[in-house]
């Protein structure tokens, strides 16, 4: 890859990718929200924090002296904000652009799974069930404030208010394993997990157990992405389409 890049970050798949093309020797600069307190860094150069808008994104792009060559927004599949600037600024700036998203989780036999399309409607979902076990990060959880009953939600770092007045928090990262998402649904008597269809490993291990469990799962969708951005699942495609 000849030129600068840029990589719109905070996944596992950006971390990746920006270590691969480190390690290929090219100009790598990662941007991270910084809405996590400790996250993990990539190789090369790291900005922690917001561009201010489209605006500040595309000055960003066509920065002088060392404009980019190319856009990888590789965030969080629900970073729809970050998405939707990333597209408009490399429009406006002709840079190229390319989506890294990782695929969706796939029900597999067993699974008890209701789609829903915002956390207002899964917050509403949860209506009769005893405990819920809330993992759609810190982000949102106003959605799930007027809950009544009991629930265990996780996030990475202390979530803001407001939450559900009987809500018990639990701080970790993932990796997670299924013996450990087990023990921790059974702890709490949970009955519904909530969850965005973040797909990857990371993650996945409370659906396995809510299968073994016959727990029923209940998922956000993604939201639409821009029209026209060339789309991939893996490192390897990205870095080709770079090569290209």
């Amino acid at each position: 890859m000849t030129g600068r890049v840029l990589v719109l970050g905070g996944t596992a798949e950006a971390r990746q990718l920006a270590a691969r093309l480190v390690a290929a020797g090219a100009d790598v600069l990662s941007s991270l929200a910084g809405r996590v307190a400790d996250p993990p860094l990539p190789p090369g150069g790291v900005r922690v924090g917001g561009f201010g808008g489209v605006a500040g994104l595309t000055a960003a792009l066509d920065g002088d002296p060392r404009p980019f060559a190319a856009v990888v927004d590789a965030t969080h599949p629900f970073a729809a904000t970050m998405t939707a600037h990333a597209a408009a600024a490399a429009a406006a700036t002709g840079t190229p652009l390319l989506r890294l998203q990782r695929p969706g989780w796939t029900a597999r036999p067993g699974d008890d799974w209701r789609w829903v399309d915002t956390l207002e409607q899964a917050a509403a979902a949860m209506t009769g069930h005893r405990c819920a076990f809330v993992t759609t990060g810190r982000q949102g959880l106003a959605a799930f404030a007027g809950l009544a009953a009991p629930c265990v939600v996780r996030s990475v770092d202390p979530p803001a208010p407001p939450l559900p007045p009987r809500a018990t928090v639990v701080l970790d990262r993932g990796p997670f394993t299924v013996a450990g998402e087990r023990a921790l649904m059974v702890a709490h008597g949970v009955d519904v997990v909530v969850t965005k269809d973040s797909g990857g490993s990371m993650t996945a291990a409370k659906l396995t157990a809510a299968r073994e469990l016959g727990v029923p799962v209940v998922l956000v969708r993604r939201p639409p992405l821009p029209a026209g951005v060339p789309v991939v699942a893996t490192v390897e495609e990205a870095l080709a389409w770079l090569g290209r």
